[in-house]
């Protein structure tokens, strides 16, 4: 058994067809086929059961799995040791939360950018929950995300302290109009998709006012939401750094929340017990630099929201 068989086995788990995975490795069927049969001879018993339909993994298969995924990724991170050369460079996948992304990372990449110019950073947005899954999955090489985060194969540093509050129209002016709204068909909660955090926590806050019964409206971007609370549509749970102009301008109110919910803490997020490479490090080192000093923000117009 060597590596080469365990990436063509990978490929056609992947692909659940032979011709799939020729096509994903850029080879002929026939290789991929003698591959396999070689790893199955190998091993002594058959790794896949084939049929018209494509492939499926046998009992024997599907107990390999994981290991050549882990051989892969030691590979993978054995090229990544011998071939860093301590000065940062190549790609750097970095994921974020919208919030984050909307306020928080544009100095880090203005800053990284100019100091590293050989790291093209790819960034991509989404909810904490499938940050840290993709983290997990070596799809990303580390994350922005809603912490603290407990998972056995992730470490986290702090980068920044939100304040929390909830937003809504200025025809919502304070706790007594939001009250009498909660639970009625008349509110709705504006919140990005399942696996935000921040939708976890509002959630919490309204379980609070005894409302089950929330009407979620789901959006992708965090100007959709805020435009949407200033319109009426509904009320939401955002950073009080993002809603700064919004609120400045009027077009929204800001609804501070009690001690217990209106702090959370944003931390990168890595792979533990892993190379981290110098590319990844720079990077995080400027992250921890760039908001070490949390940014005095402006007043806002706010109405606090007692007993929250």
């Amino acid at each position: 058994m060597n590596s080469v068989d365990l990436k063509f086995f990978q490929a056609v788990v992947r692909a659940n067809s032979i011709g799939g995975a020729a096509g994903a490795l850029n080879t002929v069927q026939s290789n991929v086929t003698a591959r396999i049969k070689s790893l199955e001879e190998e091993i002594g018993v058959l790794l896949f059961h084939r049929s018209r339909r494509g492939v499926t993994l046998t009992a024997t298969g599907i107990q390999l799995v994981p290991y050549a995924d882990r051989v892969g990724e030691l590979l993978d991170e054995a090229k990544r040791v011998v071939t860093d050369r301590g000065t940062p460079s190549g790609v750097l996948r970095i994921g974020s939360m919208e919030t984050t992304a909307a306020q928080r990372l544009p100095p880090i990449l203005i800053r990284y950018a100019a100091d590293y110019p050989d790291v093209d950073v790819q960034v991509e947005a989404g909810p904490t929950e499938q940050l840290v899954g993709e983290v997990v999955a070596r799809k990303l090489d580390g994350a922005f995300v809603s912490g603290p985060i407990a998972h056995p194969e992730l470490e986290s540093i702090p980068i920044v302290e939100e304040e929390l509050v909830v937003i809504s129209s200025p025809r919502i002016r304070d706790l007594a109009d939001l009250k009498a709204m909660a639970g009625s068909p008349a509110l709705k909660v504006l919140a990005f998709r399942s696996g935000c955090s921040y939708r976890r926590r509002m959630d919490g806050f309204l379980a609070r006012w005894g409302v089950t019964n929330v009407r979620w409206m789901e959006l992708g971007t965090m100007d959709g939401i805020v435009g949407c609370v200033a319109a009426g549509v509904g009320v939401a749970m955002l950073p009080r750094a993002v809603v700064q102009d919004a609120a400045d301008s009027g077009q929204v109110i800001v609804h501070q929340l009690s001690d217990n919910l209106r702090l959370a803490t944003t931390v990168f997020v890595t792979r533990s017990n892993e190379y981290l490479s110098a590319a990844l490090q720079s990077f995080m080192t400027v992250a921890s630099e760039a908001h070490s000093r949390p940014a005095q923000a402006k007043p806002v117009p706010i109405r606090q929201l007692q007993n929250a």
